[in-house]
């Protein structure tokens, strides 16, 4: 089992033929993810060899879904068009839509957010701003190295890039049912709360790693969530823990504003609720090995 891919899905990479979107798309495949196509109108009608594998290119979301049955895009779309990509997206209903891109316009986010719910959240988007998902084994939609850990039984939910990456090669001898890294931008699509529920619902998910940073209030919420809907065991990282007061740290959303927001607070937030919490990565990993070593 997994969470939002698996290997049956069918992906497609939207701005594929860029020179972002053919280096990802390459170590996509190596992983082992069933790629069927790339979009790009200006491209319509050809197609790219990628190391053997012959990848037809499609004018539309539409007809690369129509010929494909694709259910999950990954987007490489420079942020001047990304949201234009994303409603495209949408538009087709296309179940799971990966924004990798960085840089997006907050309002952009917004509109594209808000567009998907108006047309009944068929379309689960995760980002912007994120390395994607993976399903160890099975499939790899986005950027996360596919060589740093294996299949195993820890679900693993993170706002930031480089420590889903950490993360996961802490525990690379567990191994992960799936990893997602969420971004960290001030709108986003999938949140904390969202990747919490479907592991809990995973039957082969035994632990739940979960990273937040400082600024706003989403560790907190899903503080709230942890305490009245999981049941399975919880370990969390707050990063930010070092950072000057008031002092806006890496992601847009992570600006610390009172008490709410710093990292001491989500982690009181989280404690409260059941989860224990690392002060390090390391820290984090080790508590994780020490509930599943029961």
């Amino acid at each position: 089992m997994a969470i939002f891919l698996n290997k049956d899905s069918k992906v497609i990479v939207q701005g594929m033929t860029g020179a972002t979107g053919m280096k990802h798309t390459k170590l996509m495949l190596a992983d082992g993810t069933n790629i069927v196509g790339g979009v790009n109108p200006r491209k319509a009608g050809t197609s790219v060899d990628i190391d053997g594998t012959e990848i037809p290119v499609f004018g539309t979301v539409a007809e690369a879904i129509e010929k494909t049955g694709a259910n999950v895009s990954v987007l490489f779309v420079p942020p001047a068009f990304a949201k234009a990509a994303v409603v495209e997206a949408i538009d087709a209903e296309i179940p799971l839509a990966v924004v990798i891109t960085e840089g997006i316009a907050v309002h952009d986010s917004a509109a594209f957010y808000a567009y998907a719910k108006s047309q009944g959240d068929k379309t689960r988007i995760i980002g912007p701003n994120c390395p994607g998902l993976i399903t160890p084994g099975q499939s790899n939609a986005g950027i996360i190295p596919g060589d740093i850990t294996k299949p195993g039984r820890i679900g693993l939910v993170s706002k930031s890039g480089t420590l889903t990456y950490q993360m996961m090669y802490e525990l690379r001898d567990i191994g992960f049912s799936s990893a997602v890294g969420i971004g960290g931008d001030p709108v986003i699509g999938t949140t904390h709360i969202d990747a919490l529920a479907a592991f809990e619902a995973d039957p082969d998910t035994d632990l739940i790693v979960m990273i937040g940073e400082i600024g706003g209030d989403a560790e907190e919420r899903a503080a709230d969530f942890i305490k009245a809907n999981v049941t399975k065991p919880v370990v969390g990282y707050v990063a930010g823990f070092t950072a000057p007061e008031g002092k806006t740290m890496g992601h847009a959303g992570a600006i610390v504003s009172g008490s709410s927001g710093t990292a001491a607070a989500k982690k009181e937030a989280l404690e409260a609720a059941g989860v224990k919490v690392g002060k390090t990565p390391t820290e984090t990993a080790k508590l994780a090995r020490a509930i599943l070593a029961g």
